[in-house]
């Protein structure tokens, strides 16, 4: 059980590590950008990430849930609560968004894509902040 344990932490640290990253490093990095460089830029992030945060998310979340069944406190249950809205930002907002974001085109944008990535920022403040906070109640009841 401790090794599940460990390994629950260590996932949750890389997501919200990974999630931290494209927040508050990524993000504003993008904001820097010239309109066709950051349209350019936000499509090769969505395509790259589209596989690379399921591919940790998914045994976070499997980690996440054998530890809570294994052995529940109420700072896992915080935890496994945050990772669930973790998800459904995600689901709910984020990946809709992506979903039209990896079709834009540098040369042609569509006339609303500024305040299309201001939305998901929006949506990602909430998403990464979950994340992080999931992984410190995980780390907290290790």
């Amino acid at each position: 059980m401790a090794v599940l344990q460990v390994l629950s932490v260590v996932l949750a640290g890389l997501l919200a590590g990974e999630e931290l990253i494209v927040r508050w490093g990524v993000q504003p990095a993008l904001r820097t950008l010239g309109d066709r460089a950051h349209v350019e830029a936000r499509v090769a992030l969505v395509r790259t990430l589209r596989i690379a945060v399921p591919m940790l998310m998914l045994p976070t979340v499997i980690a996440a849930a054998a530890v809570l069944i294994t052995d529940a406190t109420t700072v896992r249950w915080a935890g496994a609560a945050l990772l669930a809205a973790f998800l459904l930002f995600s689901f709910l907002g984020t990946v809709p968004i992506n979903m039209k974001v990896i079709d834009w085109h540098a040369d042609n944008p569509p006339a609303d894509w500024r305040a299309t990535v201001r939305r998901w920022e929006r949506i990602d403040v909430f998403r990464s902040s979950a994340a992080v906070l999931a992984f410190i109640c995980f780390a907290i009841a290790a």
